[in-house]
């Protein structure tokens, strides 16, 4: 049960705020049946790599730009990213009119730094980890008096991505289970919550690399713990800490977490591209590769649905990640 001392838990109230302020904004990307790659029950997808900007990030960085004060708005923003959260910024700064830098790794994909830059943020390169992008950022937005936007330890931003999970209920009611992926726990964490506040019998797991199990240890140790260094082909998924507010909401709703080894991932996006046509990069992935690996069984009473978080992969990595040379065409 929660505590005095824990954040306070987003509502029901707020998710559906979250959704007004996105009405128009955001795509209300489709469910789309996968039985063809997982035949085992009945089973969809929710890809949003089809959301503007590439990935889900978007839901929760605008809406957290829309409940800021305009004259704070106006100041310009700052966030930290591993890649995706930085274009969802850049493209709600620029949806807003204002300025943003995003600080992003040094390790950053080709596809995800141009993706920035392309919708009009300043792009500085901080570090390996989420700790070293964080610190930078706190030290240009204090320069700056820019306004940091957390990539996911915010209730503004957990209200913002879980607008996905109120649309996977109101779309498929007799949904009974429902993968997210786990990197900071923004996405996870919204998702669950909306589930849960209006599903409770669905079931949500949530999916993070064997590499950066960071929602795992934090279970394990009954708080956030730092994981230390992580690597690995799921990116986005790479958080060393899992998040205090999205622990929270993770301990209330998350009924299960689950870790999916790289080595499941390329089978997974591979499916996507050649049965559904969709573009997944590797995190977006994790979700279908863990019903495909069995590491989860889809529902065996009403539906299943496996949340793509995003597609943010350019041709050259693609290439590298499915087999490398040519096409054959």
């Amino acid at each position: 049960m929660p505590t005095s001392l824990e954040p306070p838990l987003v509502t029901l109230d707020a998710l559906h705020a979250a959704a007004a302020a996105l009405h128009g904004v955001a795509v209300r990307t489709p469910l789309l049946s996968a039985s063809d790659i997982v035949p085992e029950g009945r089973v969809w997808v929710k890809p949003e790599m089809l959301q503007r900007g590439g990935a889900f990030k978007l839901r929760g960085a605008y809406n957290f730009l829309s409940a800021l004060d305009p004259a704070q708005r106006a100041r310009g923003v700052v966030a930290p990213s591993s890649g995706n959260h930085a274009q969802a910024v850049a493209l709600a700064a620029k949806l807003f009119g204002v300025p943003a830098t995003v600080v992003m790794p040094t390790t950053v994909t080709a596809a995800k730094r141009a993706g920035a830059e392309r919708l009009g943020a300043h792009v500085e390169l901080a570090g390996t980890n989420t700790h070293h992008r964080m610190e930078r950022a706190r030290e240009i937005a204090a320069e700056s008096g820019g306004v940091l936007v957390p990539p996911y330890d915010h209730p503004w931003i957990v209200a913002g991505q879980g607008t996905a999970g109120l649309e996977i209920v109101e779309d498929l009611p007799s949904v009974r289970l429902v993968l997210v992926p786990v990197g900071g726990g923004g996405l996870s964490a919204g998702v669950a919550t909306a589930v849960k506040l209006l599903s409770p019998e669905t079931r949500v797991v949530g999916v993070e690399p064997s590499s950066a199990p960071k929602l795992t240890r934090a279970r394990e140790a009954g708080g956030p713990v730092d994981i230390g260094a992580t690597q690995g082909l799921a990116d986005g998924l790479l958080a060393v800490r899992i998040g205090d507010v999205t622990f929270a909401h993770h301990e209330r709703y998350l009924d299960d977490v689950v870790t999916v080894d790289d080595d499941a991932l390329r089978p997974a996006m591979r499916m996507l591209l050649d049965r559904m046509k969709l573009v997944a990069e590797p995190s977006g992935a994790i979700t279908l590769a863990a019903l495909m690996a069995g590491v989860v069984a889809p529902a065996t009473e009403g539906d299943t649905v496996a949340v793509l978080s995003g597609g943010n992969i350019e041709w050259t990595g693609l290439l590298a990640l499915l087999g490398g040379g040519q096409p054959n065409v």
